[in-house]
């Protein structure tokens, strides 16, 4: 299954000019634990970096800088991690795990933006699959039970 057909492609996204202000905001909001970062270009929304609530804590509340000054373009990680969108479920689980990260956008061809995958939609997925699996145990398990009286 290619995670364009499971990736969140409701993303919240930011400017790198936007302040870490206007991110939490949006964050508080939408009801999430990140923004990513995107620059226009000719038309395609290119991801450039993430900012999560964690960077908001570590990187300007426990030093106490001021959120008000600070853009999302001066703490977002420099790398960015993307998979393309017609990457497998598989592929893209290995990937996060190798590059250690709980949140994957996912790209077109082109490098645009078309959503993002993360740990918790993997989580959920995967309980998901989990029910439907224990549905069918009892399910059987009924049948059998049916046929031999």
């Amino acid at each position: 299954m290619p995670i364009s057909e499971i990736c969140n492609r409701e993303v919240i996204v930011v400017q790198r000019d936007n302040t870490i202000v206007e991110a939490a905001k949006l964050m508080r909001q939408h009801h999430v634990g990140d923004v990513l970062v995107v620059e226009d270009r000719g038309g395609v929304r290119v991801p450039l970096g993430i900012v999560t609530d964690r960077d908001l804590v570590i990187e300007i509340m426990a030093p106490e800088l001021d959120p008000v000054v600070i853009t999302v373009g001066d703490i977002m990680l420099p790398e960015l991690v993307t998979v393309k969108e017609h990457s497998g479920l598989y592929e893209a689980v290995q990937y996060m795990r190798a590059k250690g990260v709980r949140r994957l956008p996912v790209v077109n061809d082109s490098g645009g933006l078309v959503g993002i995958l993360t740990l918790d939609d993997l989580l959920e997925l995967l309980a998901e699959e989990l029910l439907a699996l224990s549905k069918l145990v009892k399910l059987e398990q009924k049948k059998e039970t049916m046929s031999r009286h």
